[in-house]
């Protein structure tokens, strides 16, 4: 039997597989790749000739997991930093070197997780992008580069208090950060009725996408990038918030302050949350409903319920009848829009969450 520790594994895979990604810089402002990347993933919310977003407009364009490209207030945004192609290549039709050439302005980092963070370090040295996150967030992705040059912003650390919350101003948007958990596996709650829930595994993207050796050398050095503790971000413009969670963790049990917090954010007009999580294994989906009924948000968006790893998981489908039964447990008023995303048809589909402001 095999002794060798995980991450000695990793630390031996790091070592055979090549250096870290490395993507080409983004050129000066309404360059042609930025032009055409903009036009991809925003439409005709970016201008054909520049590239500019209008600001009139908020447009988000789903690049699998809970990685989303956002147009807000005339400026681009990152929300997570990573393109899924571990077991399956292209089945994401995107690329790092595509979000890159966006030209955001930030980065927003919910965890340091692999499937989170990272392409984050790369993508942000070639477009010059600022990093938010945590203290351990900003050092980890740093490290993703050697020598890097980009600029991070720490919103506390890992030992900040559950339920604080973070103010800041970027370009123009007012953003709220609140440290909340991660998904964990807690005993069956009693007081909710909440059922079990885990989808079969789906293999049909492998065998379709199968991955290249490049994509296996650039994410398989990053399995074992440590969490750094988790942010919910919240994003405001005149008459329009959006709230973005990139997981869901058991604040039931172990931080139920954290729902008076959410409970007292400015009203959500359009909440993105992840909804699979190792609670599902014994609560369902009690703990994004949970946020959903704090936030009481107007149209609710799930993310991180995509088939993002193949062989783990399943497609977004699955996941739409035990959604629509926890929203139905809601009363009727605090009950918001569902707006189903499913794989692969609504990757890179601006259309779907195109809204005028």
């Amino acid at each position: 039997m095999c002794n060798l520790h995980p991450g000695s594994l990793i630390a031996g895979l790091r070592g055979a597989l090549g250096g870290p990604l490395r993507l080409d810089p983004v050129g000066e402002p309404g360059d042609a790749r930025t032009v055409a990347a903009r036009r991809r993933f925003f439409g005709d919310a970016a201008d054909p000739e520049t590239g500019a977003v209008q600001a009139d407009r908020a447009v988000l364009s789903w690049v699998g997991c809970t990685t989303y490209a956002l147009a807000l207030g005339g400026s681009v945004f990152l929300l997570d930093a990573w393109v899924p192609r571990m077991t399956s290549s292209g089945y994401v039709p995107a690329t790092p070197q595509e979000l890159a050439d966006l030209r955001p302005a930030a980065i927003f980092i919910g965890h340091g997780h692999f499937d989170h963070a990272g392409d984050a370090g790369a993508i942000a040295e070639a477009s010059g992008a600022t990093v938010y996150g945590t203290a351990e967030h900003c050092a980890a992705i740093r490290g993703q580069v050697p020598e890097a040059t980009f600029p991070t912003a720490a919103l506390g650390d890992a030992h900040t208090p559950i339920g604080q919350r973070h103010e800041v101003t970027v370009a123009g948007v007012e953003i709220t950060a609140v440290r909340h958990l991660h998904s964990a596996r807690t005993p069956e709650d009693p007081a909710d009725e909440a059922r079990r829930f885990f989808p079969r595994p789906e293999l049909g993207p492998i065998r379709r996408h199968r991955p290249t050796l490049t994509d296996l050398r650039q994410t398989l050095p990053r399995l074992l990038d440590p969490e750094g503790g988790v942010l919910l971000y919240q994003f405001r413009v005149p008459g329009f918030t959006l709230t973005w969670h990139d997981s869901a963790g058991p604040l039931t049990e172990k931080a139920p302050d954290v729902f008076d917090v959410l409970a007292g954010l400015p009203s959500t007009d359009v909440h993105i949350g992840a909804v699979q999580g190792y609670n599902q294994i014994t609560n369902g989906l009690r703990d994004p409903r949970k946020y959903i009924e704090a936030l009481g948000s107007s149209l609710f968006v799930p993310a991180h319920h995509d088939n993002w790893l193949p062989g783990l998981t399943a497609s977004a489908a699955t996941y739409d009848a035990p959604l629509r039964t926890e929203l139905a447990r809601l009363a009727p008023g605090r009950r918001p829009e569902l707006r189903t995303m499913h794989d692969p048809t609504d990757y890179l589909s601006p259309a779907r969450l195109t809204l005028t402001l």
